[in-house]
């Protein structure tokens, strides 16, 4: 056991390392070091594939089964043997191709979307298609080669799981999106009034204060995405955008990101440098249960509560005091009902809660036809423009802000859209637990006391790590596997107050374990 407990924080200190250097390459690394540190990466990350592989480390883990004194330890070792065995089946050139061809093709990215040119990116997307169709076919499947990278992000969730539950939230969505098109929308104006960056900066950072967001473990940075990275509980960090003329994008940016961030922090200090804080087939420091657990945690700090009407009742007036000439005009009632304003929308990032779903699917679509062969690469951007114009009635101007919106694909990251839609059903389902466990919770929410709120997901959420699977974790949480139902009643709820719709009846309960 202590073999084991030893190389597996070596190798979680390596997987350290490289968060520590993508943070610097999207943080403060000049444009110029790019191509240097995709090799520095390509060399950290065979070095992890070299220690993950190592007989030895198997042996050791096939030993520290055989002596684990308790579950959880026991559940490291044999997540160890389940990395082992499926990184073993990975060509180790595969995984040195892709690691240099994220950055070759989120370089072409970049420039393809600024010349707003599809063509000078399509290259390296078609490449990195097919390099994921080989790693599908490396790490096996039973239906469909989209399932091998959907558990790459999301144990357990498969294509056969996943359509179904798209299914009902379309059912959903799209009613209550043309319910409240028919209604007078908002005003929002003020919104991209002139807001200086040095006070956005020290509004969000004193909100994420505010939710937990420990600084003495982690600071506040400026990126050109937002992003959360941690390396261990002792250092996490977030970055977020600001922009002077849109309020709302580095305040909620903050919130969102503070949320992955406090669920880092909240690991055990007993599992960190080990097993259960790395995702070992990813190659990637991190203490989160899945992707989609994750994004559970940021959609539930900036959605359920930094947009609620409760948080604003209480924290308005220091907003206002933040920034009294372009606020001065605004009242809560119409700064709620703006930042939770509903309206199709072409990008993604800047989505409301209820069409962001529908965004979701577009990708998850088109990138499952992409690696099953369905669609080729040249084809993507009609598919694209054809998909948003059939859901969200809208026309692409250009690719810049159509299929050239996202890094994702240039960073291989294909099976990892799902998770922020099964991260917006966990919130739910989270917070709804929270709220029968914690009866003043409510009342708490209303004074601005969150401490208990993060006891109770730190309690039975975050303290976990990866030692369950997101199915396991749900069950001990909550009693029950996926759910949408409390998620459709969230959102039913909400827009029916904000815009003043006809309450109707909700679908009965139903459940969609993945």
């Amino acid at each position: 056991m202590n073999e084991f407990q030893q190389r597996s924080a070596e190798l979680n200190d390596l997987l350290c390392v490289m968060n520590i250097l993508t943070w610097d390459a999207r943080t403060q690394m000049p444009g110029g070091g790019s191509t240097a540190r995709a090799q520095q990466l390509a060399t950290l990350s065979a070095l992890a594939r070299e220690r993950l592989t190592d007989p030895a480390f198997e042996a050791a883990a096939r030993a520290a089964q055989q002596e684990a004194a308790d579950d959880l330890q026991g559940r490291a070792a044999a997540q160890a043997l389940d990395a082992v065995g499926a990184m073993r089946r990975v060509p180790e050139e595969l995984t040195r191709e892709l690691t240099l061809l994220k950055s070759e093709a989120q370089d072409a990215w970049a420039t393809a979307k600024a010349n707003n040119d599809f063509g000078a990116f399509a290259p390296a997307l078609t490449r990195m298609v097919e390099l994921n169709r080989q790693l599908a076919d490396a790490l096996g499947y039973e239906d469909h080669p989209y399932d091998a990278l959907l558990n790459t992000y999301e144990p357990g969730l498969t294509v056969k799981t996943l359509l179904p539950l798209f299914e009902r939230l379309r059912a959903h969505h799209l009613p209550l999106l043309r319910a409240i098109q028919a209604k007078q929308e908002p005003r929002t104006d003020f919104l991209t009034r002139f807001y200086p960056a040095d006070a956005q900066k020290a509004f969000s950072l004193a909100a994420a204060r505010r939710f937990g967001y420990d600084t003495g473990r982690g600071r506040l940075d400026q990126s050109a995405h937002p992003f959360e990275i941690s390396f261990t509980r002792q250092d996490v960090r977030i970055t977020t955008r600001f922009q002077e003329h849109f309020l709302p994008g580095a305040l909620f940016g903050t919130l969102h990101e503070t949320g992955h961030a406090m669920y880092e922090q909240g690991v055990d200090p007993a599992i960190s440098r080990t097993v259960l804080t790395s995702d070992l087939l990813g190659l990637y420091a991190v203490g989160g249960a899945s992707y989609g657990t994750h994004e559970s945690q940021s959609r539930l700090w900036e959605n359920r509560i930094g947009r609620s009407a409760a948080y604003w009742k209480l924290h308005y007036p220091e907003l206002q005091a933040a920034f009294p000439e372009p606020l001065g005009d605004v009242d809560e009632q119409s700064f709620v009902r703006a930042v939770n304003r509903v309206a199709t929308s072409l990008i993604r990032v800047e989505a409301d809660e209820l069409t962001y779903d529908l965004h979701i699917m577009l990708r998850v679509d088109l990138e499952m036809r992409l690696i099953s062969g369905e669609l080729s690469v040249q084809d993507l951007p009609a598919a694209w423009n054809a998909r948003i114009r059939e859901d969200l009635g809208l026309e692409v101007p250009d690719d810049a802000h159509g299929v050239l919106q996202d890094i994702h694909w240039s960073a291989g990251m294909f099976g990892s859209f799902p998770t922020y839609t099964i991260g917006n059903v966990m919130a739910s389902q989270f917070f709804e637990a929270a709220r029968q466990a914690i009866p003043e919770l409510h009342a708490q929410l209303g004074r601005g006391e969150y401490a208990p709120l993060l006891g109770w997901l730190t309690e039975n959420v975050y303290r976990h790590g990866r030692a369950y699977t997101p199915h396991e974790l749900l069950v001990r949480t909550t009693g029950e596997g996926l759910n949408p139902q409390p998620y459709l009643d969230y959102l039913t709820e909400k827009y029916t107050g904000l815009y003043g719709l006809e309450r109707q009846e909700h679908p009965a309960a139903h459940k969609e374990n993945a």
